[in-house]
């Protein structure tokens, strides 16, 4: 039996939603965030050394990472998947594949330390602080979202938009193991400055993924998906 150590508005949430669709039973344990660091709890660290989610225990194996972990339960449980799961991960040597390769990278590596530096600079002002500091906090906090954080992350929403505007999903036509690694970072992108009606097709991709019936399964057991 595989278990999943959840933590409330966290990337595990993709993990969720990839064994929803692949109908594999799972047990679910989920841990609530520090209500004032909205740090993950140290039971985590018994768990797995770096005390952070996604970690799954799976056949006497403790894995850690989302897109590790994605990896892993599509090669020992999506061989037989059929429909619309039976490309999830595209033969070696295709364009999906690559496509697929190129954005299980892109999710955490370029675009979810933007995502998270624009969080944290937005939390920064409202953080306890003698009263004379607060304006040199947000005046500061300001400069570097106009400067470094926002320019980044419109460059990579028009990237996204671009990008889909002639692929149904990530890697092509069908839905693969990047779609679940992607999941996250396109719902944090959507609450964090992605406005609809500008990047609309990045919109229309959230909707596709949101209305699945697996994902509505796994958001009903998980939670909400990010911070609000």
């Amino acid at each position: 039996m595989i278990t999943v150590h959840h933590l409330e508005t966290s990337r595990s949430q993709r993990v969720l939603w990839l064994l929803e669709e692949l109908g594999v039973p799972y047990e679910l344990k989920i841990y609530k965030r520090n209500r004032v660091t909205r740090l993950a709890p140290p039971e985590l660290k018994a768990v797995h050394p770096l005390g952070k989610s996604p970690v799954i225990t799976d056949g006497g194996q403790t894995i850690a990472e989302s897109a590790v972990i994605l990896e892993h339960l599509v090669d020992q449980y999506g061989a037989q998947a059929q429909g619309d799961l039976a490309h999830l991960q595209p033969a070696k040597g295709t364009p999906e594949y690559a496509q697929s390769r190129f954005w299980m990278h892109y999710a955490e590596g370029s675009l979810m330390p933007w995502l998270v530096m624009k969080l944290v600079f937005l939390a920064i002002p409202t953080q306890p602080m003698p009263f004379f500091v607060r304006p040199i906090a947000r005046k500061m906090c300001e400069q570097v979202r106009a400067k470094l954080v926002d320019p980044n992350l419109s460059a990579a929403f028009a990237f996204m938009e671009q990008h889909l505007a002639t692929h149904t999903w990530f890697s092509g036509d069908h839905l693969t193991v990047a779609d679940f690694q992607m999941s996250f970072a396109v719902e944090a992108a959507m609450s964090r400055g992605a406005d609809q009606a500008r990047y609309p097709r990045l919109a229309a991709y959230k909707a596709r993924m949101v209305a699945r019936p697996a994902y509505q399964r796994a958001l009903a057991k998980g939670g909400p998906v990010v911070m609000s």
